[in-house]
């Protein structure tokens, strides 16, 4: 992990400081990246312990779209418990539904994207073409003196992913995306890592995920976010049939908030251990082993199926999260 700790290195000497909403101030620096070549290990963390169980109970949590803090918890994920119910913006949100609620956060935007189309009404093969890709007539309304019929249907964006890796595997369109503008104010947190492309290679046999983040905290979600985007390749990979590869994690705004400075410098004090291997249950199907497409398993899959091994790590640091 010398490539996270050359970030903090980056940031810290090349850093300027910032104001932002949380009223902590950070060092950021515009534009950082990282590649991890994951047939030579898990880009876990190793000169602090990386919270690996909660990592993969958020990522259930995605993959199930829960909008709920509870739901988080109950996969061994506490992280989301103060942004639904210690967020003062939040907890004086219309959209709040009570305690724990999050809003649509990531996964609901992954699996139930809320997809629109207002069509005229005398375009009936245009709202024929809709339904035949499984959008609902749900009203009929005047737009400008125009009747117009509004159809909808929750896109799946991850499993039309997974579904163009196996049909069409040399698109350059398997993305999915969590940056909703038309719900960022029913949300407790907006999405930070918010792109993802998946890019099959068929000639190796490979797949490789590209993420960009708009906002990172180096500190504490540097580490977690990815450790869970090559989780997520990892379980990928082994549903359509590909081995994974290189994970390329881009950020934005790559920053240091002024309370996790200490934390951070006692890291770059620490040489990295050799990175530990990713191993799923024999449970979750290999597309690659037994020829048969089973994507159910995004749903499916539990924190349990996901472990680390050969794991070497300093000792634990903590600071606390900037709401």
């Amino acid at each position: 992990m010398k490539q996270y700790q050359d970030l903090i290195q980056d940031v810290l000497e090349n850093g300027s400081w910032q104001d932002n909403r949380t009223g902590i101030r950070t060092l950021s620096i515009p534009g950082a990246m990282m590649r991890f070549d994951l047939q030579k290990g898990f880009p876990a963390v190793t000169t602090k312990r990386l919270a690996f169980k909660s990592v993969v109970g958020e990522l259930c949590g995605f993959l199930r779209a829960t909008r709920s803090a509870a739901d988080f918890r109950a996969l061994g994920c506490k992280v989301w418990d103060q942004n639904a119910n210690e967020n003062a913006d939040w907890l004086a949100n219309p959209f709040r539904s009570g305690a724990d609620d999050l809003g649509p956060v990531y996964g609901v935007q992954w699996r139930q994207w809320p997809a629109y189309k207002l069509i005229d009404a005398a375009h009936t093969t245009q709202i024929e073409a809709a339904r035949s890709k499984g959008f609902a007539i749900v009203s009929s309304l005047q737009d400008e003196g125009v009747e117009k019929v509004l159809l909808y249907k929750a896109v799946d964006q991850l499993r039309e992913c997974l579904d163009t890796i196996v049909n069409n595997p040399g698109s350059r369109r398997i993305l999915f995306h969590g940056w909703n503008c038309a719900v960022l104010d029913e949300v407790a947190l907006p999405a930070c890592h918010l792109l993802y492309q998946f890019l099959p290679n068929q000639s190796t046999g490979e797949i490789s995920l590209c993420l960009y983040v708009r906002s990172n905290d180096i500190g504490l979600g540097t580490p977690f976010n990815l450790a869970e985007g090559a989780a997520l390749l990892h379980l990928v990979a082994r549903l359509t049939g590909y081995k994974p590869r290189w994970f390329s994690y881009f950020v934005g705004d790559a920053h240091i908030y002024e309370n996790h400075i200490d934390m951070v410098k006692e890291q770059l004090t620490r040489a990295p251990y050799p990175l530990p291997q990713l191993e799923i249950a024999d449970r979750v199907p290999e597309f690659a082993r037994t020829g048969r497409y089973e994507p159910q398993w995004l749903e499916l899959v539990e924190p349990s199926d996901f472990s680390l091994v050969n794991y070497q790590h300093h000792a634990p640091l903590t600071a606390p999260m900037a709401v």
